[in-house]
């Protein structure tokens, strides 16, 4: 067909067609348009995945981001997800979404946005399948401390004989502060004891610790007199040292009382350990040498414990004939943070 050098052949779907030159533009007009909005269209969907993507990852906890890693041998990981079943094994493969994982009963696959943590453990700490997880106790025996230290930002709670309430906490690796008081019922404020415990300490190998630390306290008057006399500070500076594993140590300890600017002149010695003997189970004792004092003191207890609280449930007795059986009931409880 034959056009007017005005008009534009067209071929559609009936018999062509010779539109005007003003046509034809409208018509590019229009198919230009339609392939600006699809590419438009193109571009926002582009980008909304990028923005899904962008928004699933920053719902990934910065403690999941860091331990999406493959472990080496002597590692494996402890993988929760968001329904809280948890298993044991090693990622094997990290895709952009998800994760290859061998578990126990086999190679699984999970979305990385289905997982709520993932706790990277030493294989040491899986006995007979099951997760050991890390002696929540390992600065302290009953009372005394062991040669051990808080890492920066860990402390506990701890409650002793329910009327002595203490705290503690790692200021640093190195140091840590702690303390307590008394709140026996129908006493004031001025008539409790109050108590401070700083240390610090240092790992000298992987299962030697060292440390020196102080327990000053003040001794409450209760003399009714009106007079300027200050109670006495009485105290202990002592130095510690503890060997062995986190769940199987021993502890000496060698201290020098003191009242006031006074020292004592021949040192108390402690000795002490624990042993764990399940997950959730440990055997304390800690023993004290007074000088002057023919008997040592002694106890002996089991040690019940969570991830972040325990129970300590021991017999205080005396070696020697002032001995009584089964020994004198000691409880405290411990909350770690």
């Amino acid at each position: 067909m034959n056009c007017h050098p005005n008009q534009v052949l067209i071929l559609g779907d009936q018999l062509p067609a010779c539109p005007t030159i003003g046509e034809a533009w409208h018509l590019a007009r229009f198919f230009h348009g339609l392939m600006r909005t699809i590419n438009y269209q193109f571009v926002l969907q582009l980008v909304g995945i990028m923005l899904w993507s962008t928004a699933s990852r920053a719902q990934i906890s910065k403690q999941v981001q860091d331990n999406l890693i493959i472990p080496d041998s002597s590692h494996v990981q402890i993988i929760t997800t968001n329904d809280n079943s948890s298993m044991i094994g090693r990622i094997l493969e990290i895709h952009e979404t998800e994760i290859r994982f061998r578990a126990e009963f086999g190679d699984i696959t999970i979305p990385i946005d289905k997982i709520s943590s993932i706790e990277i453990i030493p294989v040491a700490s899986i006995k007979k399948g099951m997760y050991w997880f890390p002696n929540p106790n390992v600065t302290r025996l009953f009372f005394a401390p062991t040669g051990r230290m808080l890492k920066k930002g860990d402390g506990y709670f701890a409650d002793y004989y329910l009327f002595f309430p203490a705290f503690a906490y790692g200021i640093t690796n190195n140091i840590t502060i702690g303390g307590g008081m008394s709140i026996f019922p129908n006493l004031a404020i001025d008539k409790q004891l109050f108590y401070l415990t700083p240390k610090i300490g240092w790992s000298v190998r992987q299962n030697l610790h060292l440390g020196i630390g102080a327990l000053v306290m003040k001794i409450p008057d209760f003399d009714d007199d009106d007079d300027d006399t200050e109670s006495p500070l009485v105290g202990l500076l002592y130095g510690v040292g503890t060997s062995g594993s986190p769940n199987s140590s021993l502890t000496f300890g060698l201290g020098y009382g003191f009242v006031d600017n006074k020292f004592a002149d021949k040192p108390m010695i402690m000795i002490g350990g624990e042993h764990r003997i399940s997950r959730r189970l440990a055997l304390v004792t800690e023993n004290w040498i007074f000088p002057g004092v023919d008997d040592p003191l002694i106890s002996y207890g089991m040690r019940f414990f969570g991830e972040k609280i325990s129970v300590d449930l021991a017999l205080l007795n005396v070696l020697g004939k002032g001995a009584i059986f089964p020994g004198f009931p000691y409880v405290d409880f411990v909350f770690n943070f």
